[in-house]
């Protein structure tokens, strides 16, 4: 963390106080993951709370079949609440991270990050928040799940995933019904209908989003 300049780490979490910072910059550790890397697995103890500094973290839980189950993306700027439970309690993970991006994290030790919960109210407020956040995003969905057909969670899906990376997205039918629990050629099919309306455009390898409210 020595050489990671505290402007970019305050670019990130400009709502950390300035002594928070510089304990931030010279007690935690930088960890840079490569795309498609895990950064945590089900079954591990966690010790350190993670902060995401750059690039794009999925996180998702995964069956005995390996079969995966997306909860929400993690963006620059963001803490893994999930992270923060387990270390708090020292429980093991039942959840996983993936990198869809080179990342880099920022690895906050457990013993400081409960240290700060009562030494730093930007600290204490960042954590309270970042449960919040991540509460309301699963809460969502669950309602997608429960609540709504295949076609509509396909659109909370596109409409979640252009939030966090933008209108190309590039995965593929079968990446798309993995996620969804689906089959690639029911997710297929509902894309070709959306194409049909304007929504979106196949190509090859990605799609390209316009605008999902046309449907």
């Amino acid at each position: 963390m020595q050489t990671l300049e505290k402007e970019i780490i305050h670019r990130q979490f400009p709502q950390l106080e300035a002594p928070l910072l510089d304990e931030l910059l010279k007690q935690s550790t930088l960890k840079v993951v490569a795309e498609g890397e895990e950064v945590m697995r089900s079954g591990q103890y966690i010790t350190s709370t993670l902060l995401l500094l750059s690039g794009l973290l999925k996180i998702y839980r995964e069956d005995d079949e390996g079969n995966e189950f997306l909860m929400y993306y993690l963006e620059p700027g963001n803490a893994c609440a999930l992270s923060m439970m387990c270390t708090a309690r020292n429980e093991k993970s039942q959840i996983m991270a993936k990198a869809v991006t080179d990342v880099a994290v920022i690895l906050v030790p457990s013993h400081l990050s409960e240290l700060w919960l009562g030494k730093y109210k930007s600290w204490h407020n960042f954590v309270i928040a970042s449960y919040r956040q991540r509460f309301e995003e699963l809460l969502q969905t669950l309602d997608s799940i429960a609540f709504k057909g295949l076609d509509e969670r396909l659109l909370f899906y596109l409409k979640r995933h252009v939030k966090v990376s933008g209108k190309q997205v590039r995965l593929s039918h079968q990446q798309i019904a993995d996620e969804l629990n689906s089959s690639r050629e029911v997710i297929s099919r509902l894309l070709k209908k959306l194409e049909q309306t304007g929504a979106l455009t196949l190509h090859r390898n990605y799609l390209e989003v316009h605008d999902l409210g046309l449907v």
